[in-house]
């Protein structure tokens, strides 16, 4: 009797310390829609050796990563790449550095998987390679109400899949790997937080696909 008792509460705290109670997204492409395709479409911006430019020297740029690294805000990159272009894009430059947001979209569907997650009781949380201005649109997401913290790379000066990012959430807000969830559209984000101990999802752009994946996770916890 005693013994089964004993393996009855071993196999309850074993359990429990597999216990999923936290969920960390990432932003762009996961939360929020950040698409440069969409963002030329909108400045009517058709001219295909005109795209291919902006790409490489906007969106596929090392200016773009010291962004993301808190070294330059978008301001200054319009400045820099400002010589570089040709005039008759030049005026969509601030458009397509700072005004891409603008307005924010949420991609479709995402808004209700994090109400719902944190309706259930778990931890809601932000983990994103993003510029200073992230603090300006964010509150626009209509799902960032429930987040319970938020790590953004420029204000760390660190970006994902370094291992420092996500010792840094976990730190801060007293998270243990093993109880959280990540979710990212790209596998090496996924791929350095599995490194530490956590799951990973990666994001392929369906909300329906990702309940199915989360669901897939949880059950598997409760076994």
């Amino acid at each position: 009797m005693y013994p089964f008792a004993f393996f009855c509460i071993r196999d309850t705290i074993l359990r429990m310390d597999k216990t999923i109670r936290n969920f960390v997204f990432d932003m762009g492409k996961v939360i929020i829609r950040f698409d440069p395709e969409a963002f030329m479409d909108r400045l009517r911006i058709f001219d295909e050796e005109d795209r291919k430019m902006i790409r490489e020297k906007v969106y596929g740029s090392d200016l773009w990563i010291q962004m993301d690294m808190g070294l330059l805000d978008e301001k200054q990159m319009c400045e820099i790449v400002r010589p570089l272009f040709p005039k008759h894009l030049q005026k969509h430059l601030e458009d397509l550095i700072a005004g891409w947001c603008e307005p924010i979209e949420t991609i479709e569907g995402m808004n209700e998987v994090v109400f719902d997650l944190k309706k259930r009781g778990y931890g809601i949380y932000l983990l994103s390679n993003a510029s200073v201005m992230q603090r300006e649109y964010w509150s626009n997401v209509e799902c960032s109400s429930v987040f319970d913290g938020v790590v953004v790379s420029a204000f760390e000066h660190v970006m994902k899949p370094e291992e420092k990012i996500y010792r840094i959430l976990l730190e801060r807000y007293g998270l243990k790997a093993e109880e959280c969830v990540f979710i990212d559209d790209r596998k090496a984000n996924i791929e350095a937080a599995q490194k530490l101990g956590m799951k990973g999802i990666v994001f392929d752009g369906s909300a329906e696909k990702l309940k199915a994946a989360i669901e897939e996770i949880l059950s598997g916890e409760n076994r």
